[in-house]
């Protein structure tokens, strides 16, 4: 039998990468990426908080050594009386602003970790420095495996995860649910310990819902009737209530459709025995060997050629 033509080579290729993207080799994604909702999580009522900022003050004296700044060593305003930073930031992992729509209408809101269900994070990392709990469901960044890419600043939603820009030796920076501090200790996180109005209730997240929605049905007229995170991109483990609409509170409108799961079943699906890229690099070989090939026989074609002149 002949060798194969150059034809029937990319034939070959292109039906074993149209075998890899229907294959059923992908279930795994799927099947690991399920709602739990007896993992942990916080719930944020807007209406409670009245902006003292003692969850940001707490977050920073109790993680200042996994890498948030101590309130000592925290920037303040320019009158020097309070730390009030604009945003998440390499110092800063929990933040509570204020969004003003009317004289009459106003709400705060608390930006933390989501600690998605399905963390866009956690998929495009590729040294698992970003890892999920299967069982708290908490979100973790690990700065001994990070190198530093920030893929998982670009593929959050919620725009979370900050790096360390001033820092000589940089990490990324976000809310980790007090894994290694408060939630080891106490077994509740510093700012839901510390907040003196109940704004923040942490728990199961099965019986955060129930009590999100029985605030609902309660007070419908003092509620926006959603509860955001339930369902956005997969749900979350930190959920929201708020009077405000939320797209109006710096919330971004998702769907329910988690990124990461759509992104894994295309990389489990190409790169499933690393068949996909073994053959791309097979094709390749293949044309720059024939392309070598032909370009030595019409060298040795002009030589003849020269050779026969007077």
């Amino acid at each position: 039998m002949g060798k194969p033509s150059r034809r029937q080579f990319l034939k070959l290729v292109g039906a074993t990468g149209a075998a890899l993207l229907t294959g059923r080799g992908v279930g795994s994604a799927s099947e690991g990426l399920q709602v739990n909702n007896d993992t942990i999580g916080m719930l944020y009522d807007a209406t409670r908080c009245v902006g003292c900022k003692a969850c940001m003050s707490a977050c920073k004296r109790v993680n200042s050594d996994s890498g948030s700044l101590s309130y000592e060593q925290a920037k303040f305003d320019t009158d020097g009386l309070w730390d009030a930073p604009n945003d998440l930031s390499g110092s800063t992992r929990t933040l509570i602003k204020l969004f003003k729509e009317s004289d009459k209408k106003w709400s705060y809101v608390k930006y933390s970790c989501m600690h998605c269900q399905k963390p866009s994070c956690v998929s495009v990392c590729p040294v698992s420095a970003m890892t999920r709990d299967k069982v708290t469901g908490t979100v973790d960044y690990n700065k001994n495996t990070c190198i530093g890419c920030r893929y998982c600043q670009v593929a959050c939603a919620f725009n979370i995860p900050k790096f360390q820009w001033e820092k000589a030796i940089p990490q990324i920076v976000k809310c980790d649910m007090c894994k290694n501090t408060n939630l080891a200790k106490k077994g509740i996180t510093a700012c839901a310990e510390t907040c003196p109005v109940g704004a923040i209730t942490f728990g199961k997240r099965k019986d955060l819902l129930a009590e999100a929605k029985k605030r609902l049905q309660e007070n419908p007229s003092r509620y926006q009737q959603h509860i955001y995170g339930e369902h956005e991109v997969g749900g979350t483990n930190h959920l929201y209530l708020a009077a405000m609409e939320f797209n109006k509170l710096g919330l971004p409108a998702l769907k329910s459709e988690a990124p990461a799961e759509f992104s894994e079943k295309i990389q489990h699906t190409i790169y499933k025995g690393f068949i996909a890229p073994v053959a791309l690099y097979s094709t390749l070989c293949f044309i720059a060997v024939k392309n070598m090939k032909g370009n030595g026989d019409s060298d040795k074609k002009d030589e003849g050629e020269n050779h026969h002149e007077p």
